[in-house]
């Protein structure tokens, strides 16, 4: 390798090109329950009422085309009474003239933009110090599913929604390798998150890092994500990815993880009475 291929900008462009190579595929949706193709796009449904919206680039669409693209793929989800929202998932290195417009013209409302984090998962198998009474443990049970369910929803400020424990539990039921993880404190979950395998690729994904707020600054989030690399490792992992808040961003930056693009969120719901 030359010196120009070890700088971090070379880097950074090598995991971006791995990032779209092996994620932006039907690896990124292993849940799906159908997958359309519409042009470019995917427009895959989950279990619960859950239309996404994903793809590996817009084929040099422009401003119109991408337009067009919008209005066809929300209309497919629309003549689905039972999809209740639409995520379309948008990365902030994608050629999409016109796309934010297009999205909040069709009734999208754009979510916190996340940064694309990527890293060798072996920076992250660290050995890291807990608070005393803290302990770390994978979960299969319903009961604690539901609690870790609950938990995240509370920490990321929404409300306690039973869809979310049971989509986690038919993903255990299906056994497609999530693995979920919690920090206990007292019998009290204070730390969670999943460990997503992706299956035909390098990549493990660590999603769902949730931590209540007395317990944040303590290396718990760390020890957490910490597990979850040293278990994707024994998986034959190698690349790590994970769409990081502002919160957890710093902490995996500081384990080696790069920036290499931001995604946001837009989301559409269905209207009550239509």
């Amino acid at each position: 390798m030359t010196e120009t291929q070890t700088t971090p900008e070379a880097r950074r462009k090598a995991l971006l090109a791995a990032y779209d190579a092996e994620l932006r595929t039907d690896a990124e949706t292993p849940s799906a329950i159908d997958v359309t193709r519409l042009g470019p796009l995917r427009l895959v449904t989950f279990a619960g009422g859950r239309g996404f919206v994903t793809y590996a680039d817009l084929d040099g669409a422009g401003a119109d085309a991408v337009r067009d693209l919008v209005r066809q793929g929300l209309a497919h989800f629309e003549q689905d009474p039972g999809i209740e929202r639409v995520e379309w998932k948008t990365r902030g290195h994608d050629a999409a003239p016109g796309l934010h417009e297009a999205l909040l013209g069709a009734g999208f409302e754009a979510e916190e933009t996340e940064s694309v984090m990527i890293g060798e998962i072996s920076a992250l198998a660290v050995d890291v110090d807990l608070p005393d009474g803290v302990t770390l443990r994978r979960i299969t049970e319903e009961a604690d599913v539901r609690a870790m369910s609950a938990m995240q929803d509370e920490v990321f400020g929404d409300p306690v929604s039973e869809q979310g424990a049971e989509a986690l539990l038919r993903r255990l039921a299906r056994d497609d390798g999530m693995q979920l993880w919690i920090a206990e404190a007292d019998g009290e979950i204070v730390t969670a998150g999943r460990l997503e395998p992706v299956a035909g690729s390098t990549f493990a994904g660590v999603w769902g890092g949730a931590t209540r707020e007395p317990w944040r600054g303590r290396g718990i989030y760390r020890a957490l994500t910490s597990a979850r690399a040293r278990a994707a490792l024994e998986l034959g992992k190698t690349l790590v990815h994970s769409d990081s808040t502002e919160y957890s961003r710093p902490i995996l930056e500081r384990s080696g993880l790069v920036k290499v693009s931001t995604t946001t969120p837009y989301l559409w719901s269905r209207p009550a009475n239509a």
